[in-house]
């Protein structure tokens, strides 16, 4: 696991307050793929439990693992119904299955080797696997633009490349480029789940301060970066959050 993946942590108040939650719709799609009744999920890198307690809420017995101890501590106060351990996705403990395996903008993180063989032999046979998340873009291209000439300055990118080097153009993304390459998985779906959110500029600047590639910087220029954003924005602004679903299920 990189130094980006463990960055989150000394913003976990503000990562659980300025990131949205999952929408019911994409619980309803993973539940309407899974073959057989979903009555229990592991989560790899649940951050502060965004999407545990989306799928808590519909009665499932959630284990969330979660490498940094101030997210997990979030995790835990947010969704103390869901059980919370400390763990890296490589970490966990093999010998418990489960009937869904899902990962909320988080899969990208994991070390790839052994990646799948892992996720299957945590999967009970015929069990669901789930990833999903996406980019959060301006919706107006003028402000985008602003914003991305003075981003410029200090990042060359705040989001995360494709794992497997897949264009962004590809009809299948990853994971399920890979997916659909491993023998240990079967029946890959991709889709869409369209989403935007408006909030407040300085909501959004605090937004962008949980974001890992931000949080690489040095504070001062951090701190910089983001008062520069501010300035070059409307009162309100609204981004497209579009969630992007795999679904698969473990091989027999």
């Amino acid at each position: 696991m990189n130094e980006r993946a463990l960055s989150f942590g000394s913003v976990a108040a503000a990562y659980e307050r300025y990131r949205p939650g999952y929408p019911p719709e994409l619980v309803d799609a993973v539940l309407r793929y899974a073959e057989t009744s979903v009555h229990t999920a592991l989560e790899i890198g649940a951050g502060t439990g965004k999407a545990t307690r989306a799928f808590t809420a519909r009665g499932i017995a959630v284990t969330a693992t979660e490498p940094d101890p101030a997210m997990l501590a979030e995790l835990r106060r947010q969704v103390p119904e869901a059980s919370a351990y400390q763990s890296t996705f490589e970490d966990l403990p093999a010998g418990t299955t489960y009937d869904l395996v899902f990962a909320a903008a988080a899969l990208h993180w994991t070390n790839p080797t052994g990646r799948w063989e892992r996720i299957a032999g945590l999967l009970a046979p015929g069990g669901t696997f789930a990833s999903f998340g996406g980019p959060f873009r301006l919706a107006d291209p003028a402000v985008d633009q602003a914003v991305r000439t003075v981003t410029r300055r200090y990042l060359e990118t705040d989001e995360i490349p494709s794992p497997d080097g897949t264009p962004e153009n590809s009809p299948m993304q990853w994971p399920g480029t890979e997916l659909l390459r491993s023998p240990l998985f079967t029946d890959v779906h991709q889709s869409t789940i369209h989403r935007q959110v408006t909030m407040p500029s300085h909501e959004y600047v605090a937004h962008l301060s949980t974001i890992s590639a931000y949080l690489q910087l040095p504070e001062p220029t951090r701190l910089q970066a983001l008062t520069e954003v501010l300035q070059v924005l409307p009162l309100e602004v609204t981004m497209n959050t579009d969630l992007t679903l795999h679904l698969a299920r473990r091989a027999n």
